[in-house]
């Protein structure tokens, strides 16, 4: 018996949003701090630790998991992931025009609503999105707010475009700009309890907790 009010019998996509992590191209907020190595090494174990939380939640819920990426081939992401979740190159364009053809991927191939991820956010967990899931059925849009003034998910139900479009992607107006579309647009909006991407030098602090937490060491 499922813990989370959810309708099973529906699949769900769960879109993660990763780049191959190619020093210089990836984490670039961080280069000054870690370093073009350093930051795409922290990109490298953010993604593995966020991809492993999504499979291990997808062993609890109805969701088909999908590795949207750039930069990297086909081979390389699965040489790097494994072969046991499914890649699909992300479209060009803005980051809000990659979004809005990944929901209509997932749409088209008949998923009951999808969720988008990035790969930056460790403390998302399955509560997370058992929560989010639980509430697509009442909602047309979900978010979970970033500490950061962006969002670390959007949950949709059908294709939304207008929520992508004339947004200052990588801003602290994301959310708000993202809030003020959905009203716009008459849209029932979910609030999921905000988490914090890591994306800043003051954030590393978090992740450097989540390991520890993640590998006690033994005494």
């Amino acid at each position: 018996m499922s813990l989370f009010p959810i309708d099973e019998s529906a699949t769900y996509g769960l879109l993660m949003f990763t780049r191959y992590p190619e020093p210089g191209r990836t984490k670039t907020r961080l280069i000054p701090h870690l370093g073009a190595e350093g930051a795409a090494s922290l990109q490298r174990r953010l993604s593995e630790y966020v991809l492993a939380e999504v499979t291990a939640a997808a062993q609890q819920l109805p969701l088909a998991v999908a590795v949207h990426f750039a930069g990297g081939s086909q081979g390389q992401m699965q040489g790097w992931l494994g072969d046991q979740v499914v890649y699909i190159p992300q479209s060009d364009g803005s980051l809000g025009e990659r979004l809005e053809a990944a929901f209509r991927q997932a749409f088209e191939l008949g998923r009951a609503g999808a969720i988008a991820i990035g790969s930056d956010c460790p403390a998302l967990k399955t509560e997370h999105l058992a929560a989010a899931l639980a509430a697509l059925p009442q909602a047309d849009v979900v978010l979970g707010p970033a500490t950061d003034g962006g969002y670390y998910l959007i949950g949709l139900r059908q294709p939304q475009p207008s929520l992508f479009r004339a947004i200052d992607w990588g801003t602290d107006r994301v959310l708000a700009q993202t809030l003020a579309a959905a009203t716009a647009q008459g849209l029932a909006v979910a609030l999921l309890d905000p988490l914090t991407d890591i994306d800043r030098p003051e954030d590393l602090a978090q992740w450097e907790q989540i390991l520890a937490q993640s590998n006690p060491v033994a005494g």
